[in-house]
């Protein structure tokens, strides 16, 4: 024993020993339910990102379809660019069918994969290559179900895909692409 140690003196050692291990294990619990929390965050924000996107897939359909359905004449036509949705000029007073460029809320930016049937755009899909959460889906978008990526999430005019009443798909059949360059899925 050393000069000084008195049995209070080790009895508070003990103790601070003791009180050591309880801020490591207050520490430990707080580390785990902050691990918890970030996994809650980054599922709730990927589900509000899929809803964000079935909402812009939907206002691109709907915008795609108001395009081809307002065609002057009896031929009827799909956009050739994104951008004639957003300006149509085959009227005296230019159309929006879009009023703006979305941003893929998956990928961040605003480039889209574009479904072509010759060269004109009949849909759009992400570009995003992750895995989705939901399923099941509504009457309206029930072929997304059981799709494993994102980018196979495709929205396009029920028409075209039905019956191509403008021109015949190309021989490739409907091959999605980016602007006029080929995608590779």
């Amino acid at each position: 024993m050393q000069a000084g140690d008195t049995p209070q003196r080790r009895r508070g050692l003990k103790q601070r020993g003791f009180g050591y291990l309880l801020v490591l294990f207050a520490i430990a619990a707080m580390g785990l339910l902050l691990a918890g929390a970030g996994q809650v965050w980054h599922t709730t924000a990927q589900r509000e990102k899929e809803a964000d996107l079935l909402f812009i897939g939907n206002q691109f359909r709907q915008a795609i379809r108001s395009y081809h359905d307002s065609t002057p004449g009896e031929t009827k036509q799909y956009p050739a660019t994104l951008q004639d949705l957003l300006e149509d000029n085959r009227f005296p007073v230019p159309r929006r069918h879009l009023r703006q460029l979305y941003r893929d809320p998956m990928t961040g930016n605003t480039a889209w994969g574009l479904v072509k049937a010759g060269d004109r755009i009949i849909g759009v899909r992400s570009l995003s290559e992750n895995r989705p959460f939901k399923q099941a889906f509504d009457a309206r978008d029930e072929a997304l179900s059981g799709k494993l990526h994102y980018n196979e999430w495709i929205f396009t005019d029920a028409a075209a895909t039905a019956a191509p009443t403008t021109m015949p798909p190309s021989p490739a059949g409907v091959a999605p692409a980016v602007g006029n360059k080929p995608n590779r899925l």
